[in-house]
Order: C-alpha cells, then sequence, then structure tokens
C-alpha cells in the first residue's frame, strides 16, 4: 500500500500579486530620470569609454553613479519583493549615438545585476528585431524572429532588461503578466494541473545545447525555493521538445496546464501593455512576470525597423536560488562571452 500523500501545492508569495487593474495607471511603474540623472549617465559613460570600449571591461566600479545608484537598488528590490516590472525613461536618444545608448543601458544593467548569457553566441548584450529568421525555423529564438507576436513566456535570468533604440512601423506593443497570480489562481482551482507543473518538463534547446548532449533539457514550469515562487514557463519551447524522439512525451496534464497558463495570460486580467519609446528602457523579474508582444511592422527602407538591446541579469537581492536558476557564467555559452553589436537602421 502507497501511504505518500500527492504533493499538494500551496499559494506564495501573495503580496506580490497583481491585476490589470490594480496596475492601470503607468504612473505607478514609470520611473522618469530627471535632467541631473541625465547628466550624470552622461559622465559615467564618457568616463567608462575613457577606460576602455570593450563593454565586458566596464562593470559597476566603471560606471559611477552617485546619485542615480542608490535609485536603482531601490527599484531593484521592488523587481524583487514587489511588482516586479518597472519603465524607466528619459535616456536621450535623439542625441547619443547607438554605442552611448548602448554603454549607458550596460552601465544601468551593472548597478543592477551581473551580466548572463544569452544564447550559445555568448552574448552578455543582445539585440532583439528582425534577424531574418522564420518563427518554424526550430533554431530559432524569440530575440531573433521579427514581425510577429510573441506568447507570453520568460526568459533564462533573474532580470531581463529591454532598451529601445527604434520603433518599427506600427505595433510590437510590449506587455507583461502576473505569473504569481496565475500560479496562485491555478493552485485554488486546479490544484492537480499546478502539481503536474511542478514536475520537470522537457524544453527545446533551439540547437544550442552542448556537442553531444540531447536537444533538450528538463526543468519544471513552477519552483518553490525559500517561500519564494521561481517560474520557467516558455510554451513553445516545451511544445517543440516533442519534435525529439528521446524527449519525454508531454503529459495530457501538462499540455491542459500549459494552455490553461496561456488563455489566463492573454485574457487581459492580469497583464498591462506598454508602448515603447525610443530611450526607454523595461526591466522585469522573470520568476514572477512574464512578458511577450504583439506583432509589428518594420519598413527598412525608410529606416523604421523595431531595434531593442537586451540584458540577462543576476540580482543579489536573491541570496539563495534552486540549482537551476544558477547564473550560466560557467555554461559552454559563455565560454563565447561577447557584446552583440547589431546596428540600428
Amino acid at each position: 500500500m502507497n501511504d505518500i500523500a500527492p504533493f499538494a501545492p500551496e499559494m506564495l508569495e501573495t503580496a506580490c500579486e497583481w491585476t490589470a487593474r490594480d496596475v492601470a495607471d503607468p504612473a505607478q511603474w514609470t520611473e522618469h530620470l530627471s535632467a541631473a540623472e541625465i547628466d550624470e549617465l552622461e559622465a559615467a559613460v564618457e568616463h567608462a569609454f575613457g577606460i576602455s570600449d570593450d563593454f565586458l571591461q566596464i562593470g559597476k566600479a566603471q560606471f559611477p553613479l552617485p546619485t542615480l545608484g542608490p535609485r536603482l537598488k531601490a527599484i531593484e528590490r521592488e523587481l524583487m519583493d514587489g511588482r516586479g516590472f518597472v519603465l524607466i525613461r528619459g535616456l536621450p536618444r535623439d542625441r547619443w549615438s547607438n554605442d552611448e545608448m548602448s554603454m549607458a543601458y550596460w552601465g544601468i544593467g551593472a548597478h543592477l545585476g551581473r551580466p548572463w548569457p544569452q544564447n550559445a553566441k555568448g552574448h552578455l548584450l543582445g539585440d532583439v528585431t528582425d534577424h531574418g529568421k522564420a518563427p518554424g525555423d526550430p533554431t530559432s529564438r524569440g530575440n531573433e524572429i521579427g514581425l510577429v507576436g510573441l506568447d507570453f513566456h520568460c526568459d533564462g535570468s533573474d532580470l531581463v532588461g529591454l532598451m529601445c533604440l527604434q520603433t518599427g512601423v506600427s505595433g510590437g506593443l510590449s506587455a507583461v503578466c502576473n505569473s504569481v497570480a496565475l500560479h496562485n489562481r491555478l493552485v485554488r482551482e486546479r490544484p492537480d494541473l499546478a502539481a503536474e507543473l511542478y514536475k520537470p518538463q522537457p524544453f527545446d534547446y533551439r540547437g544550442e545545447q552542448a556537442p553531444g548532449k540531447p536537444g533538450w533539457y528538463l526543468m519544471p514550469v513552477f519552483t518553490r525555493h525559500a517561500d519564494r515562487l521561481f517560474v520557467r514557463l516558455i510554451r513553445p519551447y516545451i511544445l517543440a521538445s516533442q519534435r525529439h524522439a528521446d524527449a519525454p512525451r508531454l503529459t495530457g496534464q501538462a499540455i491542459e496546464a500549459l494552455t490553461w497558463m496561456q488563455d489566463q495570460a492573454e485574457g487581459g486580467a492580469y497583464s498591462v501593455i506598454m508602448d515603447f519609446q525610443p530611450g526607454d528602457m523595461q526591466f522585469i523579474n522573470n520568476y514572477h512576470v512574464l512578458h511577450g508582444r504583439s506583432p509589428y511592422v518594420d519598413d527598412r527602407a525608410a529606416g523604421k525597423v523595431r531595434h531593442l538591446k537586451r540584458l540577462w541579469l543576476e540580482t543579489d537581492v536573491l541570496a539563495d536560488r534552486p540549482a537551476h536558476f544558477t547564473n550560466r557564467m560557467g555554461s559552454h555559452w559563455a565560454k563565447k562571452a561577447s557584446i552583440s553589436r547589431m546596428d540600428a537602421v
């Protein structure tokens, strides 16, 4: 007789839950840089370039922000223990070059955390724009696919940041959704489905696995650690794992749970939409907030091509995290640590 009780998931971090109504006012989550802070950033950019034009040589110490730095630390705490997302507005895109914009963004990122490799190219600063890859390409990643919308998902780090260099002709709205609220609602309404997502699920590596390794890896969608909720949800990658004959097959409950998460995220009750302007920076807590985007239109001939820069960051706010959420700076991805320098059109 089996006396082991079935796993019963519990609601977690209810203080970090929010609904669309709670965050309807953009003033709640928009941080405007002051003229003095922009001057401070400009001086820090000049100082950093005086040390090196290799971004990998620039860290927090090489990018001094005596006034803005403490404000960024408060934002970092809010990201990890509060609302989980922020829009920082005010970088002077109209008078700064691509390199100056990127250095300012890199330096701000250094005050929020340490960089995390984003792909097998080792990019610590990446480009989100149309790379000419088709959505059906099994090796394509979200930052490389242009024009189409992206499902709500999380990236592979504590924090993810996006900075807008340039907008397209239309569309490309950014959306964020509270995954804590979704988790807790699923626990209340369908604990069986929540429990299924605490089990390891197969994710497709998109062809970026280490040599000789399988094209998929196992990871739970939900993890509880020190009474914190950690989420890794990339539904298209989980479904794509099934193209590998040696990957574990998804259960019916897993597919039902993934569909429930997608439907609730897209339903609008737990999400907010923001329209990036050139110079805007968005930072989110990957474990508490999903992000996606609407389809968009580019006009390359007219120089209207949507182009964002991306950072994945490890924060000091988390003193402890599950092993499968540790920074991959020791992985095969990090051996090619580099900065992506695609020019905005």
